[in-house]
């Protein structure tokens, strides 16, 4: 039986005909979905299930707790224990799926919140950047998220995240909202792309060692794995983040791309750059995010360089993306556009992020760590953040056909962290007449295109007109 609140579905499927893209569907085709679900017509081959960080075919005696026809709502997704995913503490993964039944178009949407590498960092200690969901994912995190339920700080935070995944926006609607969302939560710390298990002591020796399971990548898998198990192959795909969410997408996108294999394949990196850092240089004057790259990289993986054989992301990442240097992850930039000439990828970040550019320097340089004034840290942060930027990202990108960039200097939220969390304004870029929305509607673009490059360079204007009473209501709710 056809629910009651579908008549409202079918009304927009029936309005949407004259805009539809590819995917979408027209008003009998979803009616039909609406009788009978579509089930997958792209499951998971033998050969997928092969090689480094395989995916996995459906286990049809495991209960996910998914209802193929309960469209238009969150449901939890419940993940099979033979995928070898696991949160950092140990407890199951979960993620969350938003099904529609108008269009088969898929985003991806990789959870930010921070990074650890340490017993400080890992534990969720008070006062050090960490990460985000140290004690798991609750069964409840992701149920019909609105952004106007201000009784729930919790839901809020959630609701927050992004028009990108928020169908009922109040003001900031994008098209992607009507897609069928995939929300992965993040609870490793280590940007979904780590391998392993680390025994992290406690540098007081006043708790008990904390064992930490850095298992993003095979979580990833395993998401893949029930997207391709259980919902239609998309036309359009899109992967993207905030945040720790961001670089996860990025690092993630090679593999993901060519398992779903898309005819539009779209990658959106809002703030989480890989910075050019070659490894085995010491010159962190011009290469400011040495430190991170290698920390990150001796704590989330057992990569040494000294077997190219062994199971871990690094390896993985240069056997299936040609051009990628693992001494050099700026490379991943020119190797994707290369492994995907007609995928349309775009960064975006704003100049004066202070979130981001504290994890990347503030804990590897001592003159910004005890330098016991906040501004004066704020200042240091932000110009390494920029040198990296112009010498170190924007190059990069140039050099490509492919890719674009959104470079707004500076709002009044989230400590000028992500450009598309909570809406989308105050992100122009006033001095070339752009708006956020401008440079998302020209990367999620299957007609294709130039790509917009756009970097503000008016040191004035963003603050002038930066802020709104609804942003001090959500920020202090959240």
């Amino acid at each position: 039986m056809i629910k009651p609140f579908m008549t409202g579905v079918l009304f927009m499927a029936a309005a949407a005909l004259a805009s539809a893209e590819p995917g979408d569907y027209g008003f009998w085709k979803t009616l039909s979905n609406l009788a009978s679900p579509e089930s997958a017509n792209s499951p998971v081959t033998d050969a997928q299930t092969q090689g480094m960080y395989p995916l996995s075919k459906d286990n049809p005696n495991f209960n996910d707790d998914f209802s193929p026809g309960d469209y238009d709502n969150w449901q939890k997704i419940d993940v099979a224990p033979e995928t070898g995913a696991i949160c950092g503490n140990g407890t199951p993964f979960k993620f969350f799926v938003n099904r529609v039944p108008d269009s088969n178009n898929v985003i991806f949407y990789f959870e930010g919140g921070g990074a650890c590498w340490d017993y400080e960092s890992c534990s969720g200690q008070a006062g050090i950047r960490g990460a985000r969901n140290p004690n798991g994912i609750p069964d409840n995190y992701v149920q019909n998220i609105n952004l106007l339920d201000f009784q729930n700080s919790s839901n809020l935070a959630t609701a927050a995240v992004s028009p990108l995944i928020y169908t009922h926006h109040p003001y900031n609607q994008f098209k992607t909202g009507e897609w069928n969302l995939v929300y992965v939560p993040y609870c490793t710390g280590d940007i979904y792309v780590g391998d392993k298990t680390e025994v992290y002591e406690d540098p007081t020796g006043q708790n008990p060692d904390l064992v930490w399971h850095h298992n993003g990548l095979r979580n990833v898998q395993a998401v893949v794995s029930w997207v391709k198990n259980n919902l239609r192959k998309p036309k359009q795909m899109l992967a993207a983040g905030c945040s720790a969410g961001s670089v996860g997408a990025l690092l993630n996108y090679s593999k993901l791309a060519q398992d779903m294999g898309s005819s539009y394949s779209y990658l959106l990196d809002d703030s989480g750059p890989l910075y050019m850092a070659p490894r085995d240089s010491s010159d962190t004057e011009s290469y400011p995010s040495i430190p991170l790259h290698n920390e990150v990289i001796a704590s989330w993986t057992t990569h040494d360089g000294s077997n190219t054989t062994e199971e871990n992301p690094i390896n993985m990442l240069r056997d299936i993306t040609p051009g990628f240097d693992e001494n050099e992850f700026a490379s991943l930039y020119a190797a994707l556009s290369n492994k995907f000439p007609s995928a349309r990828m775009g960064m975006t970040h704003f100049l004066a992020d202070g979130n981001f550019s504290s994890y990347s320097y503030e804990r590897f340089y001592e003159d910004i760590y005890n330098d016991p004034d906040a501004d004066s840290r704020l200042a240091k942060l932000r110009a390494l953040w920029q040198k990296d930027t112009e010498d170190n990202l924007l190059p990069f990108l140039d050099a490509t056909h492919n890719w674009g960039y959104y470079m707004p200097l500076y709002r009044d939220f989230n400590e000028s962290h992500c450009t598309t969390i909570l809406d989308l304004e105050y992100g122009e870029i006033a001095e070339q007449g752009l708006v956020l929305e401008d440079f998302l509607k020209n990367i999620v673009n299957y007609q294709g295109g130039s790509m917009m490059r756009a970097v503000e360079t008016d040191p004035q204007s963003d603050y002038d007109n930066n802020h709104n009473w609804f942003y001090d209501l959500v920020g202090g709710l959240l």
